[in-house]
């Protein structure tokens, strides 16, 4: 397994997503309250080094994964996602090709 980044980054990260998906005032959201709660219930002390803030560490860092590959399918859909029919025209520059633009010709006369 790779070695997961800091907790201080995985934080950042999330708040990061959070602000894309929410606005300027995703402080006041429930998200924000709730990760910044379990961020700080798991810190580690000098008296305490367990193996749940490592599983906390871990699930933090999907869901961090989750929420940036969640944006980028949306931009992506958004992007390539069908608008409807589309002209002969239109259909071959998207494949980088121009149409003829008389009968019979070669498609690269002018």
């Amino acid at each position: 397994m790779a070695a997961l980044s800091s907790p201080l980054r995985v934080c950042r990260g999330i708040m990061k997503e959070l602000r894309a998906i929410q606005g300027p005032s995703y402080k006041k959201s429930l998200a924000y309250s709730y990760v910044m709660d379990q961020f700080r219930k798991n810190k580690v002390t000098g008296e305490r080094y367990c193996r749940a803030q490592q599983e906390a560490h871990h699930d933090a860092h999907t869901y961090l994964c989750l929420l940036a590959s969640t944006r980028n399918h949306l931009i992506l859909h958004n992007l390539y996602h069908g608008k409807g029919e589309r002209s002969p025209e239109e259909v071959a520059g998207l494949v980088g090709l121009r149409l003829p633009t008389q009968p019979g010709g070669k498609g690269w006369e002018k």
